[in-house]
């Protein structure tokens, strides 16, 4: 069985990291390159990095950041936030990150997954889906885009098909509607998805306690669960986060220095 992940994310705005609720109201959460290392030693399994302002402020990714961050850690890194050509997808892969994340540059042109895919390996091509309900139509999910700011109109599960076929190795789908905000993951979005496609769902938006936790992995189906504030606010380290799951017999790669938890 494939270990179930747990995945830090750095979402980072003028070189600090900041968190907010449902996109908005950001507030600082620490350096970058420090809380990356604190999560590489504390047993995350790959760590998650996002230049959030970027598409909306069209500019590219912050490379030296990058650099500076991969360089750190131990653990696979993805890079996320507006890259938008295969030169800035060979520019971040050489600069240290294991995987990049596409997102709006994905919807307005889907052939870059393709092109992306095909040169780089569909491993490191993760496409990032910002969901949002549809207003009186339960169990329907719209794609956003630009941090959050627009509607694209596209159907969700529509999009998250798509891109597989297209080639993403994974889908990063985050909740609007739970970022932030600790009272847990949008379950039936994530096991929708997740029943979609047949690529790995990280799922994101939500995570409050051990048990949203739990449930998105179980309930979810989602093949790693991401975290922000429920980490950066202290509320649970992953070290404590990984030993309760593995005593909840879930699929959980242990630390190395909590080697007595075995996977069962």
């Amino acid at each position: 069985m494939v270990a179930l992940r747990l995945i830090p994310c750095l979402d980072v705005a003028n070189g600090r990291v900041v968190k907010g609720v449902n996109f908005v109201n950001l507030r600082d959460s620490g350096d970058p390159v420090e809380l990356a290392c604190r999560y590489s030693d504390a047993g995350a399994d790959e760590l998650v990095f996002l230049d959030i302002r970027a598409s909306v402020e069209n500019r590219k990714t912050l490379i030296n950041l990058v650099s500076r961050t991969a360089k750190s850690v131990k653990i696979p890194f993805t890079v996320g936030g507006g890259i938008n050509s295969i030169a800035a997808i060979n520019n971040l892969l050489r600069a240290g990150a294991d995987k990049v994340s596409l997102n709006s540059s994905a919807v307005q042109n889907p052939e870059v997954i393709f092109q992306s895919s095909e040169k780089f390996g569909s491993q490191c091509i993760v496409v990032a889906i910002d969901a949002r309900k549809k207003f009186n139509k339960p169990g329907e999910w719209e794609v956003y885009v630009k941090g959050g700011r627009e509607n694209t109109g596209l159907d969700v599960l529509n999009w998250a098909r798509k891109v597989e076929e297209l080639g993403a190795g994974e889908i990063l789908l985050t909740s609007m509607d739970g970022d932030g905000t600790q009272k847990g993951y949008d379950l039936s979005l994530t096991k929708a998805v997740a029943n979609a496609v047949n690529i790995p769902v990280i799922a994101s938006g939500g995570a409050g306690s051990i048990n949203d936790i739990y449930d998105v992995f179980t309930e979810g189906k989602a093949s790693a669960a991401l975290l922000a504030s429920l980490l950066h606010d202290n509320i649970l380290s992953i070290e404590e986060i990984k030993s309760i799951l593995i005593e909840k017999k879930l699929p959980i790669r242990p630390n190395e220095k909590n080697s007595n938890f075995f996977i069962n």
